[in-house]
């Protein structure tokens, strides 16, 4: 047996041996890659700039200059000298529809569009193309944006008439770019058994003439008529093809992003089996970016599969649900978003409530019990007042900072509403480019006053403390961030130069930080993402152009060079 003095003895000179060793060098972990000769913007507070950085496997090993980053190079290392090109940590857009810049990849894209004539003539050129009986599917259109107006409309929108006649053996959907609304040709009201005498769906709305006769056009709920025929006509693909549509859209909108910086995505709103298909992707390896996803709004068959959830950084980082979609309200341009006081341009209308604000109440319940984040769409000053109030009644005598509860696009909020954001710990998760997008008929919607104080009105809520989101809600805008952060900056359209109340702009760093920063502390994922700091995701964008420094026009001539996720380069241009 050892005797007690003879161990303490023991201890002790083993403990000195230690404290005489010299301390374990930083360079004792070797690089992988090196990223020198750069200009750095960290998005790190404490230490905002570099020239370098060293990566270790997928994480940052450490930041600095040249020459302290040289002294991690072992032969193997991978050097790129940057030029002095512009780095940052990779986009992360902050509130898209994945699968659906997928699809918006394949069909018919009428962003571009400038009248209902030229649709009507892509729709007659697809149809020549797709097998009789087939579906044509489009993205994109808006009646107000077009230069000129059709012969014939109601509200604005234009009768399906012409659309019919250029395809008449394909039932045809095409879908208003806020994703609020569709314009469906004769075959496909049709096929979902639409008469003058079906009835309006609870928050939603058929658009009649003053016959009461159908127009085509389909508002909030009421789109699900036209999609269940739609669905009806996919279900019948088997399961392999099915997958393989579905990989097809991935490989494309992965693509899509990696060209335009963007290293995470987070996704507003996917189906369950399209969540299992993402996390087979992403355990698989097949799933290029890091994507985080909302389940969309379970119905009551559906509530026991929410027990697997939430699912955390699986494949490797590259796939993640912990939140839950709804949705209180539709879209301005639709006349969709929830109001206050009525449309001044429509009078008669305050806009849709497209789910009970009751059956959102007890969806807060439920993502309560399971550690869900709750994410509600809603853009009126209505819409926002009421997910407040139930936020708050849910939280109860304690902020919601720890849950990070979010309202998605919160465009037009009542001043009166606003600082609650913060008092909450509500998170705002807004999208720059709307703003812009829409100023052309915002105040027509809303009037001056109203448009003024309360619509995207970013200034006030950074003022008053709260957290921001930023995104493009892709593909209903380009998922290019730089358009956005131009947006955020200067709230002014490139194209025509309107500027839309310029005193809620953004700077040029809250414009960084929204996208990169601030869109991780949205999704809990601050510890792994959004700043270039050791111990971080190694995820890179590389701009021609320096954000911080350049002209605001400049911006918009921003080129990405490089994108490089987990220390991977993914895309180079």
């Amino acid at each position: 047996m050892i005797h007690k003095s003879t161990l303490f003895v023991a201890i002790a000179l083993a403990l000195l041996a230690a404290c005489s060793q010299p301390a374990p060098s930083k360079t004792d972990t070797k690089a992988d890659l090196l990223l020198l000769n750069g200009v750095f913007f960290t998005a790190d507070s404490l230490h905002p700039s570099a020239t370098a950085v060293a990566v270790a496997g997928d994480r940052i090993l450490a930041v600095g200059t040249d020459a302290e980053m040289r002294r991690y190079a072992i032969d193997k290392t991978e050097i790129i000298d940057l030029q002095g090109a512009f780095t940052m940590p990779g986009f992360i857009e902050g509130h898209g529809h994945f699968e659906g810049l997928g699809a918006s990849l394949i069909n018919l894209n009428l962003m571009p569009t400038k009248s209902w004539q030229e649709i009507v003539g892509l729709v007659a050129e697809k149809a020549k193309s797709v097998p009789a009986g087939d579906w044509i599917e489009g993205w994109g259109w808006h009646q107000e944006k077009w230069d000129t107006a059709p012969d014939r409309t109601v509200s604005g929108y234009p009768y399906h008439d012409l659309l019919s006649a250029a395809a008449p053996g394909h039932p045809v959907v095409l879908y208003h770019a806020s994703g609020h609304g569709l314009i469906a040709n004769a075959k496909a009201m049709q096929l979902a058994g639409i008469s003058r005498e079906t009835p309006d769906p609870i928050g939603g709305h058929i658009v009649r003439d003053s016959r009461g006769i159908p127009t085509g056009v389909f508002e909030e709920n009421a789109m699900d008529l036209i999609g269940q025929s739609l669905a009806t006509w996919n279900n019948r693909r088997s399961e392999a093809q099915k997958k393989a549509d579905f990989e097809k859209k991935v490989a494309l909108a992965s693509a899509e992003c990696l060209s335009k910086g963007i290293t995470s995505f987070q996704d507003a709103g996917s189906n369950f089996w399209e969540l299992g298909q993402y996390r087979r992707l992403a355990e698989a390896g097949q799933l290029p970016l890091r994507l985080w996803a909302m389940m969309s709004q379970p119905g009551a068959k559906d509530l026991p599969k929410v027990a697997d959830y939430p699912q955390i950084g699986l494949g490797n980082g590259h796939f993640t649900c912990r939140a839950v979609k709804a949705y209180l309200d539709g879209a301005l341009g639709s006349y969709g978003a929830w109001l206050l006081a009525p449309y001044t341009d429509k009078p008669e209308s305050t806009g849709q409530n497209t789910t009970p604000v009751d059956t959102i109440r007890a969806l807060a319940q439920i993502c309560r019990q399971y550690n869900l984040q709750l994410c509600v769409h809603a853009i009126g000053d209505r819409g926002n007042r009421e997910m407040l109030d139930v936020f708050e009644q849910t939280f109860g005598q304690t902020p919601g900072n720890n849950l990070r509860w979010r309202i998605e696009h919160a465009q037009h909020i009542d001043p009166a509403d606003q600082p609650r954001f913060s008092q909450l710990g509500v998170i705002a998760s807004m999208q720059a480019i709307h703003c812009t997008s829409d100023a052309p008929f915002v105040v027509k919607r809303l009037g001056l006053e109203r448009a003024r104080s309360g619509a995207y009105a970013w200034r006030n809520l950074l003022q008053q403390g709260a957290h921001l989101a930023n995104g493009t809600d892709a593909p209903v805008e380009d998922v290019d961030p730089l358009p956005c952060i131009y947006a955020s900056v200067t709230r002014r359209r490139a194209d025509t130069g309107l500027e839309f109340f310029t005193e809620q702009k953004m700077t040029r760093e809250e414009a960084l930080l929204s996208y990169t920063r601030w869109n991780a502390y949205a999704a809990f994922e601050e510890q792994e993402k959004g700043v270039i700091q050791p111990g971080k995701l190694a995820d890179f964008v590389v701009l021609s152009k320096n954000l911080l420094t350049c002209p605001p026009g400049e911006i918009l001539q921003a080129r990405v060079l490089r994108t490089i996720v987990g220390g991977k380069e993914l895309y180079k241009r």
